[in-house]
């Protein structure tokens, strides 16, 4: 149990440093390209702070360990949505406006709801990943050719930053940490859930869930301290889009994932999460901090009925 728990805890260290070196060279490199902060933030960083994700849950389905698999992105979006932006919004009241709610998160919305109406089939089959990729695909070509432009402020940010090809190597070491970060996870979030006596789709959806979004987490939080509202919400909104299009959508398109009636359930919590948050989004174009707290509490009680259930 001891060497489980040391395991988790590297492959943790791992996923981190290996998402923030994606993240932190491919927005360089983005940004060179005269795109916003929201863009980037619903693109590059999202697909990098996904990652783990993605290595985690591919992993867990070839493996055999499909409740893993699954709750992995279930998981991982409620503890976006809850505790992260929870936790965002109580350090500081976040602000949004029409493109974020309406476009980006309206998107994830009807997203979230066609997988969990898919889900009652009982099996997430390959033409419904195939679905989610097209959806993915269709989205990154739209925000392609809309090619937003960056506000004076951002601008000013990227005055003496240069890319290197430090950055690529940087990009590709963050790949490696995570292809291994992933691999790990999964090995002892299995093991330790069996000494325990506990599901898997417990684990999945909470400790390895908690450990995957670390990047989101810590970008999240780079982004609040540096003023970069945009930015953090896109990561988030766009992470777990990401999350459900391009991991859950790739996963199936290359085996098939069986949905427990576990998984059904966190679904349709999430399905409500994401409901709320647009709701707070959309009510005063602001999350006060009290509604963060409310998010966070609403994170905290699911995880609470997850392992007494």
């Amino acid at each position: 149990m001891t060497i489980d728990i040391i395991t988790f805890c590297a492959a943790a260290v791992l996923l981190w440093f290996g998402a923030n070196w994606i993240v932190t060279s491919a927005a360089l490199i983005a940004r060179k390209f005269n795109v916003s902060e929201l863009v980037i933030g619903l693109t590059i960083v999202a697909l990098g702070t996904s990652a783990p994700e993605f290595l985690v849950t591919v992993n867990a389905a070839f493996r055999g360990h499909n409740d893993i698999s699954l709750s992995n992105v279930v998981g991982s979006n409620i503890f976006n949505l809850g505790f992260i932006l929870g936790l965002m919004a109580i350090i500081k009241p976040l602000v949004s406006n029409r493109t974020i709610v309406y476009r980006d998160g309206l998107l994830l919305f009807l997203t979230t709801a066609g997988i969990l109406a898919v889900s009652f089939v009982g099996e997430l089959g390959r033409w419904f990943g195939a679905g989610l990729m097209s959806l993915l695909i269709g989205y990154l070509i739209y925000l392609g050719m809309k090619r937003e432009s960056p506000g004076e402020d951002e601008l000013e940010e990227l005055k003496g930053k240069t890319f290197s090809w430090l950055d690529v190597v940087l990009l590709l070491g963050g790949f490696v940490s995570i292809a291994a970060g992933g691999h790990l996870m999964v090995s002892a979030a299995t093991s330790i859930a069996t000494s325990l006596g506990v599901s898997s789709w417990v684990i999945g959806v909470t400790v390895v869930a908690a450990g995957t979004s670390l990047p989101e987490l810590v970008t999240c939080l780079a982004a609040s301290v540096k003023g970069k509202n945009e930015m953090l919400l896109g990561n988030l909104i766009g992470s777990d889009f990401f999350n459900f299009a391009g991991v859950l959508g790739l996963t199936c398109l290359l085996k098939p994932l069986p949905v427990s009636p576990e998984a059904s359930s966190g679904l349709i919590v999430l399905v409500g999460m994401v409901g709320l948050v647009l709701i707070l989004l959309r009510t005063g174009w602001r999350v006060s901090r009290w509604e963060g707290a409310l998010l966070i509490a609403i994170n905290l009680i699911r995880w609470t009925h997850d392992f007494m259930a």
